[in-house]
């Protein structure tokens, strides 16, 4: 069973604290297959087993399913225990497979925060994130409306995705920004910058596709090399290298199998050494 407490906590901003390892709820829902029929039991005691392991940061989205995610989170969980936060997103629709289209008109977003609270049955939003900047509408507009919907006590904390730090600091003219969400992983680097400046910052750094490794884990690679010399999983050796990143990096690995759960958050555990970080620093193509 694994220690989620030897990651570290972080104080994210108009949040509380959480624990640094967190559960990404996307693929409950089979995600990658459109229209396919979801294994509810099966996802529910996915999510129940994070839980019941010390999770308590759990991220969705409003296009996760589209809404079973949600759904789903409500159907396990509720009532939600002491301490345990999800965070949801809006500003992407999902009409297809492989198909996300930007969304941010600011009534939208409105209607998908309320619809958020109320698929996952509770008051206000833990977190609520703005999935993409929708380059057709002002960001003043889609900027506008989150800092009026935590005036309403409708959200507590607000974030972003897929961003760059001068779309962080624009947003920073509007709210206090809790979470940055962007993907971030051994092969994709591209914005090494943005966690420095969540790092500097104070800001909740959330790497989607975290445990992404590429050709790095392939036999004989650099992730696959450390893996075998630790006895751990390649998986644990990347989750592990971005914990230790910096001290604002929450990452949320997703999974359907209990087995991968429970291989994911036990690298809560893994302290990776000097020399093996500066291997891992050095093999990763920055895209």
């Amino acid at each position: 069973m694994s220690n989620l407490s030897t990651a570290g906590t972080i104080d994210i901003k108009d949040l509380g604290t959480v624990t640094r390892l967190g559960f990404g709820a996307m693929r409950i829902t089979g995600e990658g297959i459109w229209g396919d029929p979801v294994d509810r039991d099966s996802a529910r005691a996915v999510v129940r087993r994070a839980v019941e392991l010390g999770v308590d940061f759990i991220d969705t989205a409003d296009s996760y399913g589209p809404e079973t995610s949600e759904q789903i989170l409500a159907e396990a969980l509720y009532p939600y225990q002491d301490g345990l936060k999800i965070g949801t997103k809006a500003g992407q629709a999902r009409t297809g497979p492989g198909q996300w289209i930007p969304l941010g008109r600011p009534e939208y977003l409105r209607q998908q925060a309320e619809l958020s609270i109320r698929r996952l049955k509770v008051d206000a939003l833990d977190l609520f994130q703005l999935h993409r900047i929708d380059p057709k509408v002002d960001t003043a507009e889609q900027f506008g409306v989150m800092r009026e919907l935590q005036a309403e006590g409708k959200v507590k904390a607000l974030g972003l995705s897929e961003v760059s730090v001068a779309e962080i600091q624009e947003a920073e003219k509007y709210f206090t920004v809790a979470s940055v969400q962007n993907r971030f992983n051994l092969t994709d680097r591209k914005h090494a910058d943005v966690l420095d400046y969540c790092t500097a910052n104070g800001i909740a750094f959330i790497p989607w596709a975290p445990v992404s490794a590429g050709e790095l884990a392939q036999p004989g690679g650099p992730v696959d090399a450390a893996a075998k010399r630790l006895n751990v999983s390649p998986a644990q050796v990347a989750l592990a290298w971005l914990l230790q990143r910096s001290p604002v990096v929450v990452p949320i690995p997703g999974t359907s199998s209990i087995e991968h759960l429970e291989d994911n958050l036990a690298a809560a555990e893994l302290t990776l050494d000097a020399d093996t970080v500066a291997e891992l620093d050095a093999a990763g193509p920055v895209s």
